[in-house]
């Protein structure tokens, strides 16, 4: 981003300006300046690192400061980082100004808690359990600032309304700061050490090491959500009267497994599962797919293939796991009705069942070109009805008692405002792929 607003850069070099005026009790105090540029030095080091490898800051060095140095000269750890590492958009002086005042006054005030409930102290004496409290409220102190000066940017950049602009930010950054926090703690404890600050490697090697893996899930899993949205928007620019479907049908089967009580990475799978229940859209020809009047039999046939196009094309994607066998069988029956195999009871799948009955529900009560939403009632009473020929009765069980919770808000998805037509289909027709 080329072009910064101006609020944004007067909040920038309003930060920086305070950052200076942290520094400025700095000869009067007394500064231990070999670690502090040693921890200099080691922030910058890591801090590359951490930007190139993991995406994101690194801060237990920085935290490490904050234990170690006078609050004046552990505002000055970050200020190597921020002039040696490379900013990759414009403008520059904008970016490493902010990459140096941000975590600098965060120092400044753990550096100054630290030090006013007698941390430095403890941590030169390895006084525990007495160094932790002082470590905790300084890392509190370093996780509140940093929120609150990254809200403030957000807001003076115009991102998001001023009200919206914290909301979330502390809520991420908590986990990460605190286990950031102990290593800092560690990390100074070594420092002051008989074994000095070579030892702080002990530390910060299997930090980094933990961080490149952390880095390394989180890209992997952001690849995957590269891939069902690919997916997805493939599905909805071919059958536009059944936009947003596929991630209500996701939601809806959130809503179910949660009330089933199964665990959150099966959970996160069944998400997948009704998001892509419907991929296999992609191979059958348009022109049915948005034909408004009833199909033949010969292009119900076609239609109804839809879901082993789908599992077809997914059959290589190893982290949908059982989402696959759900978007091959969502729409078998208990009673043995429905396609493509015929499946009955047990023999289908549990993330099938799921999925079958998520779908339903959302096909009922949305909006299409060719008929009208049912109420959230009349579909709940049309799923009950159809429980234990079609639908699986504990998925219709759970979502009912889900929806008495939290509700449900079905939006219009089709492309054309809706008119009067015929009443919706009962459930024993809405499960076909319409």
């Amino acid at each position: 981003m080329d072009a910064v607003p101006p609020r944004a850069r007067g909040y920038v070099a309003a930060v920086a300006l305070s950052a200076a005026l942290c520094v400025i009790p700095l000869p009067a105090v007394r500064t231990p300046w070999s670690e502090l540029a040693l921890l200099a030095a080691l922030y910058a080091a890591c801090e590359h690192v951490a930007r190139r490898r993991f995406g994101g800051a690194f801060h237990p060095v920085l935290l490490a400061g904050a234990f170690l140095l006078p609050a004046p000269a552990a505002v000055l750890v970050p200020l190597p980082a921020a002039l040696l590492s490379p900013v990759e958009h414009r403008p520059a002086l904008f970016r490493r100004g902010w990459r140096a005042a941000q975590p600098a006054l965060a120092v400044w005030a753990a550096a100054r808690v630290h030090a006013a409930l007698g941390g430095p102290e403890a941590v030169a004496h390895c006084d525990f359990p007495y160094a932790l409290l002082p470590a905790q409220a300084a890392v509190l102190a370093f996780w509140l600032v940093l929120g609150a000066l990254d809200g403030g940017l957000r807001a003076a950049a115009g991102r998001v309304p001023p009200r919206r602009a914290w909301r979330g930010l502390l809520a991420r950054s908590l986990v990460p700061v605190a286990v950031h926090g102990l290593a800092g703690l560690m990390t100074a404890v070594l420092w002051r050490s008989t074994y000095g600050p070579v030892s702080a490697l002990l530390v910060l090697l299997p930090m980094g090491v933990s961080g490149w893996v952390f880095a390394q899930y989180h890209r992997e899993r952001a690849a995957h959500q590269a891939t069902i949205r690919a997916l997805v928007q493939a599905v909805d620019i071919k059958d536009g009267y059944t936009r947003g479907h596929s991630e209500r049908v996701g939601h809806a089967s959130v809503l179910i497994a949660r009330e089933l009580g199964i665990d959150d990475e099966r959970v996160e799978v069944l998400r997948f599962a009704g998001i892509l229940h419907d991929v296999g859209k992609l191979g059958v020809p348009t022109r049915l797919l948005r034909k408004d009047g009833p199909l033949t039999p010969e292009e119900r046939r076609i239609i109804e293939l839809h879901p082993e196009y789908g599992h077809e094309m997914v059959r290589g994607i190893s982290f949908l796991g059982e989402a696959r066998d759900a978007i091959l069988h969502h729409h078998e029956r208990l009673d043995g009705s429905g396609y493509p195999y015929g499946l009955a009871g047990e023999q289908i799948p549990e993330a099938a069942r799921i999925v079958a009955v998520a779908d339903a529900f959302d096909a009922m009560t949305s909006t299409r070109s060719y008929r009208r939403a049912r109420p959230v009632e009349a579909a709940v009473a049309e799923l009950k009805r159809c429980a234990g020929a079609h639908f699986d009765p504990r998925m219709v069980t759970a979502l009912v008692r889900a929806l008495g919770r939290s509700g449900w808000h079905p939006a219009v998805t089709a492309d054309e405002p809706a008119y009067a037509s015929p009443p919706a289909e009962p459930a024993s027709r809405s499960g076909a792929p319409r």
